[in-house]
């Protein structure tokens, strides 16, 4: 199960990189609305590649199975990617694949939740 802390450490490294790439180099050129989707693409991006990190590290502990990893990559894949698309001008119907982001990122959330009641105890 290394190889979901190793996928949260790279995609902690890509949130900061793209977080300074859009305080810097794009906030002249985005839009208010363009900004604030970069903005949150990247919170969310950051906070949950850290939850794929310490999921990782509970795994390598064989406190919980592989699938809530699985959906926390695609989590951040969907929901921060197509806010970052949008952001970047994509059509505004990417937006209707955000929230299947969200909800793998609550499902990983729970299953997480869940596999450490049960290892727990």
């Amino acid at each position: 199960m290394r190889l979901w802390t190793s996928i949260g450490a790279v995609l902690g490294a890509l949130a900061v990189a793209l977080g300074a790439f859009g305080a810097h180099a794009l906030k002249d050129s985005l839009s208010p609305e363009q900004l604030g989707w970069w903005e949150t693409a990247v919170q969310y991006h950051a906070l949950h590649a850290l939850a794929l990190v310490l999921f990782g590290l509970a795994a390598e502990r064989g406190r919980t199975g592989g699938i809530a990893g699985a959906l926390f990559a695609l989590g951040i894949v969907l929901f921060s990617g197509t806010l970052y698309a949008m952001a970047l001008g994509a059509p505004r119907w990417f937006g209707a694949i955000t929230p299947l982001g969200g909800t793998a990122l609550i499902a990983a959330w729970l299953l997480f939740a869940a596999s450490g009641w049960r290892h727990g105890r």
